[in-house]
């Protein structure tokens, strides 16, 4: 029998969730490129982020949230289109998800359908890419000479869409040489606003002064803490020199396939990095340094966009995001940057903040970055969108820790081969497989015993029970570990 508390309670959760039939709950959707999970709300106690800490006081914060493939551009198509990498085909940088997937709906665009305006400014498809379909309001770039919502800004995004598709929607990729890339960090002279993402916090701020009497969706999208670490001196000076420490160092995992690392190329694209070898301890405290000013500096410019959002009295109306494209290696097993199925590079911070729920709650349960697209149209009261291959996470925002989903499920490429990836509550297990081969070798990691994955199990005959029961799981997909709602 129910008790009375618990039922006013379900009631009151219920309530709270359903925007009253003549006003639509907006959304302000923030993404961070390559912020991994080192938050003051999620236990890191060195890094500076009051801003993100605070929104995570008024929300809910997924502690288990991973990315379906650790690198930007999968991992964004994946979330904006609610499709795992193996059905958008984008599985790198350079191939436009339109060419894979044509006909698609968007996750802004579905808002779009259903009477919103969306609009979108700073990073949110990957680089420069740009979706016209996705926005009512054309996308808006840093790099852009003129401003959000113009003419000019309009007829700018008409000509990268044709120039993308005269390219046959194949995307640049980043280029320059390391010389012209410069260092790997830099302690800026310039403001905040004389930065990339202060301008896309400036744009942001305009936005929502614009469209404050209108129901939206606000995709604003920061590129730090992406390399290079550029961010304005006193974000550095929150890290003196002395006090910076290896965060997670750990070796390479025993018995591990050469197929699960990398070497680092991207931060070897760098001046100041060797092109070989180990990286030096003195880079590497200098490379974490930077890091952390870079997240610092992106929590401000979030900060100044949720203030905002509070001083045009919206918050009460509006649901509030939060999410890294994936995580970030800072040299555990000899690693940096992301680029692997490892939980520092899948695993990344999710904090949604819904009017009239609870804030400062948070939750275990195993969630996925396709799972955001239908959890925002349910929250938002919209219809369920078409195709979608994720769980709305909406009766998590009732019941954080109730049983949910058995296993979170990611992928990366490398050469030839594709490392398939499965996170259960306990273990991680990946398999490496090469078409036309039956070579596929494993990996096996139990975070119970070993959380910083220094053996790898599947080479220890002993686990071979274990073994076969977790590919049994892999192999049955992400359909089989959906939650029983």
């Amino acid at each position: 029998m129910i008790s009375r508390r618990s039922f006013l309670a379900a009631t009151a959760a219920s309530t709270v969730l359903r925007a009253a039939p003549d006003k639509k709950l907006n959304v302000l959707f923030l993404a961070v490129d390559d912020m991994r999970p080192d938050l003051g709300a999620y236990g890191n106690k060195y890094v500076k982020t009051p801003n993100l800490d605070k929104l995570a006081s008024r929300g809910l914060t997924f502690l288990r949230a991973y990315c379906q493939q650790a690198v930007c551009s999968p991992s964004r198509t994946s979330l904006l289109t609610g499709r795992r990498p193996d059905t958008t085909k984008v599985y790198e940088l350079q191939t436009h998800f339109r060419k894979t997937i044509p006909n698609v709906v968007t996750l802004p665009e579905h808002f779009k359908k259903n009477g919103y305006v969306s609009t979108g400014m700073g990073k949110i498809f990957h680089g420069g890419l740009d979706d016209p379909q996705s926005w009512s309001i054309p996308w808006w770039g840093p790099g852009m000479p003129a401003k959000w919502n113009t003419e000019e800004n309009k007829a700018r995004s008409e000509k990268v869409w044709a120039r993308l598709q005269e390219s046959g929607l194949k995307i640049g990729a980043a280029g320059g040489t390391r010389a012209q890339r410069g260092p790997a960090w830099v302690a800026s002279e310039l403001s905040d606003k004389e930065l990339p993402d202060g301008k896309t916090a400036d744009m942001a701020i305009e936005a929502l002064s614009t469209l404050k009497d209108k129901p939206f969706f606000l995709a604003v999208g920061f590129v730090k803490p992406h390399l290079p670490f550029v961010a304005p001196k006193k974000y550095y000076d929150l890290y003196p020199k002395e006090s910076v420490k290896h965060t997670d160092y750990a070796p390479e995992p025993k018995g591990m396939p050469a197929l699960a690392a990398h070497t680092n190329g991207e931060l070897r694209s760098y001046s100041d990095i060797p092109e070989q070898g180990p990286i030096p301890e003195e880079k590497a405290l200098e490379l974490i340094r930077g890091y952390y000013a870079a997240l610092s500096f992106t929590d401000a410019q979030i900060g100044r966009v949720v203030d905002h959002l509070d001083k045009l009295g919206l918050r009460d109306n509006t649901v509030v995001i939060v999410w890294g494209d994936h995580g970030w290696h800072l040299g555990n097993h000899g690693l940096w940057h992301k680029h692997t199925n490892f939980e520092r590079a899948t695993h990344a911070p999710l904090i949604v903040s819904v009017p009239g729920t609870r804030g400062g709650r948070k939750s275990n349960a195993l969630v996925e970055f396709v799972d955001i697209y239908p959890s925002l149209a349910e929250i938002c009261g919209l219809p369920k969108p078409e195709g979608v291959e994720g769980a709305s996470f909406k009766p998590l925002l009732d019941r954080p820790n109730r049983d949910w989903k058995a296993a979170a499920f990611s992928q990366y490429p490398r050469g030839k081969a594709m490392g398939y990836s499965m996170r259960t509550d306990r273990y991680r297990y990946t398999e490496w497989i090469t078409p036309g081969s039956t070579d596929t070798p494993a990996e096996l990691y139990d975070y119970q015993t070993d959380p910083d994955e220094s053996q790898n199990l599947a080479v220890l005959p002993q686990h071979a029970p274990l073994i076969k029961e977790l590919s049994q799981k892999l192999k049955a997909g992400w359909k089989a570990a959906l939650p029983s709602t």
